[in-house]
């Protein structure tokens, strides 16, 4: 990992946004628990996820199934049988990785020498630079090209054939080297199939083997005629819904981008047959414009279209965030086909059909998924936050500062209100205000230490706005109001207060963006 990403895991510990499951037993791989801030911010984020499906979509609604379901479930949607990954052991350092990882972080390092350039050649010719002829022309950006283009074809067909053998074979032909060790000792690939298994009954030997669910989808599929019917819903219409997963990741790393107990957040788009690909795309543009909301910067996010296609899919696209491990998937969009409701239907023997009044008859709709993660998106949000900045303190000197730029509305607190000594009346005015407040926003009181410390611990959780409250305050019912990303002071009114910054901190903002 670098600097950046452990500056980040630190600061999220220190400031209660993220803990170690289980740390005062050493922890438990790959767990993690949300701290007092990141469970706010997460909530935050669920509630702008929830809504800009729900609230802002007349024919979506939503679901709560349950996280344990009939067994079969999992055998008609085939994660029984195909829910694998590709793993592979390097003998030097005992360390598993997932061998398609490894490839794609091959391939990712050639495409990165031809966009460096690509950089390089743009700086040098300027306005006069064509893209488009220097990819064509340049010997070195043609070399790299094809050697990418060769290695991603050979790779792309030995996951669509499953040919373990082959893809060890590539790994050992591009020379890929062990992260840690740098030893190129590798073992044979083999199939993990990442499934919690567990006991239903009361007693052992009369339990039942059932599964923890790896994905909240099929919760919705089983439960699509109960919502259609009792909804009255008509195509195209959606099922949202989020909660808990379980996967049993053998490389579980990298923080909370890869975790065995995750959160979801889905969208089963149930549409006409023939007209899937159409509501693929439209959802594709939809979910970018969702992420691009939350992004000044809309250069780490992009597109990547999957090389093999799940056993269900004839379309499948990931969004991708620039996280500081590189570029990840945070969120996929996929053309589903009608291969879950028919699945359910043939091994349930209960028909999961819609009857079509125009065109008067019963077919299977076929359905696009947008599938997120929710701690993925999580780290996404506070990645794109975390900053280091100079700035100047009481006496005018640059001193650092550490700032977590999040999107107001979603911040984990929202208003600090701070008396600015602790005497002369200013708390009693302060908790006062706090009552005034705390109704429509998450505040927080503060009156420890300096108000340049205070600001400072603020600005470190992302608060958008502190309120300090002085002795002009008691005079002329005014207050100080400080934004966090410019700094400015306002000089408010407390009677015009809630007004000023609710307009602000309103995620009615972000849904304009949509």
């Amino acid at each position: 990992m670098n600097d950046l990403f452990k500056k980040l895991i630190s600061h999220a510990k220190e400031y209660g946004f993220i803990f170690p499951s289980s740390e005062i037993y050493d922890g438990l791989s790959a767990v993690y628990d949300y701290g007092p801030n990141g469970v706010e911010l997460k909530n935050n984020i669920r509630k702008y996820w929830w809504d800009s499906m729900v609230l802002l979509h007349e024919n979506i609604v939503g679901v709560d199934s349950a996280i344990f379901m009939h067994p079969e479930i999992w055998k008609a949607s085939g994660h029984v049988g195909a829910f694998n990954d590709p793993l592979i052991d390097n003998k030097t350092s005992q360390k598993r990785y997932r061998a398609d990882v490894l490839v794609e972080e091959y391939l990712e390092k050639i495409n990165q020498k031809i966009e460096k350039e690509l950089s390089k050649a743009a700086k040098r010719f300027g306005d006069e630079f064509d893209e488009k002829q220097f990819r064509e022309t340049n010997p070195r950006v043609l070399a790299n090209q094809q050697k990418k283009d060769e290695i991603h074809k050979r790779f792309v067909t030995a996951l669509e054939n499953n040919d373990l053998k082959d893809l060890k074979q590539i790994i050992l032909d591009c020379e890929i080297a062990d992260p840690v060790s740098g030893s190129r000792e590798w073992t044979d690939v083999r199939q993990f199939n990442l499934m919690f298994e567990t006991k239903l009954g009361s007693l052992s030997e009369d339990a039942n083997s059932i599964y923890l669910r790896p994905e909240t989808a099929q919760g919705i599929f089983v439960n699509f005629l109960n919502v259609q019917k009792s909804s009255r819903m008509k195509l195209p219409f959606g099922i949202a819904q989020t909660g808990k997963a379980f996967r049993n990741e053998i490389v579980a790393r990298q923080f909370i981008f890869r975790m065995r107990e995750f959160e979801q957040m889905e969208m089963q788009f149930f549409v006409k047959p023939g007209e899937e690909l159409k509501w693929f795309k439209s959802w594709k543009e939809k979910r970018m414009k969702w992420h691009q909301s939350l992004l000044v910067d809309h250069s780490k996010l992009r597109y990547h279209d999957h090389d093999k296609l799940a056993h269900y899919a004839n379309a499948a696209t990931d969004i991708e965030f620039n996280y500081p491990i590189g570029f990840k998937e945070v969120e996929g969009i996929h053309s589903r086909t009608d291969f879950d409701l028919s699945q359910h239907q043939k091994f349930s023997g209960k028909k999961l059909q819609y009857f079509d009044t125009e065109a008067n008859k019963s077919y299977v709709p076929y359905v696009i998924e947008t599938s997120i993660g929710l701690d993925r998106m999580f780290l996404a949000v506070i990645s794109n936050a975390y900053s280091e900045e100079k700035a100047p303190n009481a006496d005018g000197k640059l001193e650092d500062r550490l700032i977590m730029k999040i999107p107001p509305a979603l911040a984990p607190v929202k208003i600090a209100v701070l008396p600015l000594v602790k005497k002369d009346g200013l708390p009693e005015k302060a908790r006062e205000l706090i009552k005034t407040l705390q109704y429509d926003h998450n505040c927080q009181y503060d009156e420890k230490d300096s108000i340049g410390r205070r600001y400072r611990r603020q600005d470190a959780i992302g608060t958008p706005y502190c309120i300090t409250l002085d002795h002009q305050t008691m005079t002329d019912n005014t207050v100080t109001v400080r934004d966090r990303d410019s700094m400015k002071q306002d000089r408010v009114l407390i009677p015009e207060l809630p007004g000023f910054v609710s307009e602000k901190l309103s995620m009615r903002k972000l849904f304009e963006k949509l």
